[in-house]
């Protein structure tokens, strides 16, 4: 199937975007490994997470619409927030995925979700850090946390994202804050467990 995918992506995506998209699927896979979670899983959500990615706003809105009864204001008015659902729509209907914790990897992956188990973490996780973003010292750090830490490295890849939306102006989803503080406090739960 992985070629079958790649084929679609070539002609639904841009170059450059198939190149972070090849980069998240081999950091899924290795982060996967690293934390024992099926890496064939989370190769596989790391391959689809984008596939609506280059879907214009409409017909972003159109396919979510079809799906959910209601879609919040925000996403509304920035429908690419919606590619992430998209993608896990296209990937069940186009690829026949009928796996709930890949399809839920593949939704999760934009805005996180308070709860997420660790198969959404990585793709998540991947989707920021993956080497086609960059080699800052910060990036570096931040992929170093994760292959020792899922729940720090969501809280980094979240408060990361955060700075980068209000410094450059944009709207901030709640569910993104949310999913920020979600992580924040499993941290600090494990914390307290490994110290007491």
């Amino acid at each position: 199937m992985r070629e079958q995918v790649i084929n679609w992506l070539k002609e639904n995506v841009s170059e450059h975007r198939l190149q972070h998209i090849l980069g998240v699927e081999k950091m899924c896979e290795e982060l996967a490994i690293q934390h024992k979670v099926d890496h064939q899983k989370a190769a596989q959500a790391g391959l689809m997470h984008d596939l609506a990615k280059f879907f214009p706003p409409p017909k972003l809105l159109a396919i979510a619409k079809k799906e959910y009864n209601e879609i919040d204001y925000i996403c509304l008015a920035n429908p690419h927030l919606l590619h992430a659902d998209v993608s896990a729509m296209v990937a069940r209907d186009t690829f026949m995925v009928t796996d709930e914790d890949i399809l839920n990897a593949i939704r999760n992956h934009t805005l996180g979700n308070p709860e997420m188990n660790d198969l959404s973490c990585i793709v998540f996780i991947a989707d920021a850090l993956e080497p086609n973003r960059g080699n800052t010292p910060e990036l570096e750090k931040m992929r170093q946390v994760s292959c020792r830490n899922l729940y720090k490295s969501v809280q980094q890849t979240c408060e990361y994202s955060l700075q980068y939306l209000i410094k450059t102006n944009k709207t901030i989803h709640p569910r993104a804050i949310l999913t920020r503080n979600w992580a924040l406090h499993k941290v600090r739960n494990n914390y307290q467990k490994n110290n007491f």
